[in-house]
């Protein structure tokens, strides 16, 4: 029988686990303020993308009327969810970078041996790449307003939570990675490895019935990339539409990638502590 004491400590041990959350989320979020030159960076690959490459392609790749769009758009517009894609891509990636770090040299070697569960440690942790990742993706839009980029209104608040799962799935897939990188040095190499294939093979740049007049395996690759759903479940969001096996696909990919890092991060389980028994 639970007492009024038991109960008492579950509030306790709920208010330390919030505030544990709270404080790793405002420290990514003051790291990430602080560092100006991250997030010029983070904004200008895709802003090169939308003002030169788009442009350039505009006459050449026209996007028929497909789902979620009404009419016929510029490739201005269909290439919009790709960026916004790349940007959660990168900003995980990176999130993943300086968890890598961190566990070295950083406040993460403390954060390791607290009580507090590995696993909601690292839920922590995404919850705060996610979080960043929203920021950079709506100032993104804000800039590619003034080029002529206007979904509905309402899809600005309907993306919110497609932002949130697609950044959980791509910082799950990056903590994954930093699970089993050891180096600073070989993860950023990782990174470009995994980054531009996914990047390349899914619908940010092209929609999926081109792809398949080109190339059947290449459509075949696409539609088995996470990324690609992720973008869709972005696409859909944003024109207030709802794609449930974009979500449904996401939501798959980022349990596995989540509980993946959390086996990796597990000193008695992970590739961590294989590799520390091993030394």
């Amino acid at each position: 029988m639970t007492t009024p004491a038991d109960k008492g400590a579950d509030r306790l041990a709920g208010a330390a686990f919030f505030h544990f959350t709270a404080g790793i989320v405002r420290r990514e979020m003051l790291r990430f303020i602080q560092q100006r030159e991250r997030f010029i960076a983070a904004l200008v690959r895709p802003l090169v993308w939308l003002f030169i490459f788009a442009a350039g392609f505009r006459s050449v790749l026209g996007v028929s009327i497909i789902p979620p769009y009404q009419t016929y758009v510029l490739y201005e517009e269909y290439i919009t969810p790709g960026l916004i894609g790349m940007i959660q891509l990168f900003s995980g990636m990176q999130t993943s970078l300086s968890m890598v770090y961190d566990r070295e040299m950083g406040s993460m070697r403390i954060l390791l041996t607290s009580p507090a569960p590995r696993w909601y440690l690292l839920v922590s942790k995404l919850m705060a790449g996610a979080a960043i990742s929203v920021l950079q993706v709506y100032v993104f839009l804000l800039v590619a307003w003034f080029w002529d980029v206007r979904p509905p209104a309402a899809g600005y608040a309907a993306l919110l939570p497609a932002l949130f799962l697609t950044g959980l799935m791509l910082g799950s897939l990056g903590l994954f990675l930093s699970s089993i990188i050891k180096q600073l040095e070989n993860f950023a190499g990782i990174m470009n490895f995994v980054i531009f294939p996914m990047f390349f093979t899914s619908s940010a740049l092209y929609p999926l019935w081109r792809i398949r007049e080109s190339s059947v395996l290449l459509y075949h690759i696409c539609n088995y990339n996470p990324f690609t759903h992720a973008v869709e479940l972005v696409r859909f969001s944003l024109y207030t539409s709802f794609s449930a096996q974009a979500f449904w696909v996401v939501l798959a990919t980022t349990a596995l990638f989540t509980a993946l890092a959390v086996i990796g991060y597990d000193p008695s389980r992970g590739l961590l502590g294989i590799r520390r028994k091993g030394g």
